[in-house]
């Protein structure tokens, strides 16, 4: 039996039970390539400035200009060290038009909606993904990303995992830990490996869920999406494929939580009570939170 969706949001009652119960939720193929093309434009733009960078500096001699949107950052950074890719940053947050498009997305908020209700903050905190064959940056170690943010006052801060490549057990795909979100923050600390700066949970919260339960991997195609809670323990594997694996994770939360203004400036992306406060993407261009109404 088909479950009937939601007067708020696009999510059955079923799946809103299987977040609820498990901390996070698999909704396959939810992005077209029409959605999914301004956020794979924006990337492309930024390879295409490390390209350009990387050649002027003398560590290319070749560009790859004809390449794939898949190998190109492979190539650039073949047989160079992970310090060398860490310069232009582990993870990406630029004010590109394609990411606001993304985050703004529709199908994206409608679903987060069915969580939350009507009135969405998209946290400042979202990243663009590229996982490097052969980095070391590219695996992130098992963490709650509320250890990014374990003094602010928000909760739920639901994360939307999207990959823009099909994500594999070979490329890194996530790793989940199912029925961790109702866990409190465990002690943490800075990972040594990769130079990074990525948190890690302690080894004895890891043991402790073993005993109980396994994590399981996620392997999902491109324009899925993977929604989870902040305090669900999450990892991803090395890339050991000869492609790059590319993903964002997108953050939203209620409005009425903390707008955590120490990690950025994030806006309003829904707002049913007041629709004319939703930020555009001028605004979001411009570092505002919400349209301004005079």
């Amino acid at each position: 039996m088909i479950e009937a969706k939601l007067a708020s949001g696009s999510l059955t009652a079923e799946q809103i039970d299987s977040y609820t119960t498990q901390g996070y939720l698999v909704l396959p193929h939810l992005l077209s390539e029409e959605d999914l093309l301004p956020a794979q434009r924006a990337m492309e733009e930024k390879v295409e400035e490390i390209a350009a960078e990387m050649l002027a500096h003398g560590l290319i001699r070749d560009a790859f200009p004809e390449a794939t949107f898949e190998s190109r950052l492979a190539l650039l950074f073949k047989g160079l060290q992970d310090s060398e890719f860490l310069a232009y940053g582990r993870s990406w947050r630029e004010r590109r038009p394609g990411y606001y498009r993304l985050m703004a997305n529709n199908k994206i908020l409608d679903a987060v909606e069915s969580l939350i209700g009507g009135e969405i903050f998209a946290n400042p905190v979202y990243n663009t993904r590229p996982k490097v064959p052969g980095v070391a940056a590219g695996a992130v170690p098992w963490h709650q990303d509320k250890s990014y943010w374990p003094g602010a006052n928000a909760n739920p801060v639901i994360t939307v995992w999207i990959p823009l490549v099909d994500a594999t057990t070979e490329n890194g795909c996530l790793h989940i830990w199912p029925r961790t979100h109702r866990t409190p923050v465990l002690s943490y600390h800075t990972e040594e490996v990769t130079g990074t700066g990525y948190t890690e949970l302690d080894e004895r919260h890891l043991q402790r869920h073993r005993k109980r339960t396994e994590p399981v991997a996620l392997p999902v195609t491109r324009g899925t999406a993977i929604l989870f809670n902040d305090r669900c323990i999450h990892s991803s594997t090395p890339n050991q494929s000869d492609r790059v694996r590319w993903s964002v994770d997108l953050r939203y939360q209620p409005v009425d939580q903390d707008p955590m203004p120490q990690h950025g400036v994030g806006f309003l992306a829904r707002s049913k009570k007041n629709p004319e406060r939703t930020a555009t993407l001028e605004d979001w261009l411009e570092y505002r939170p919400q349209h301004s109404v005079r």
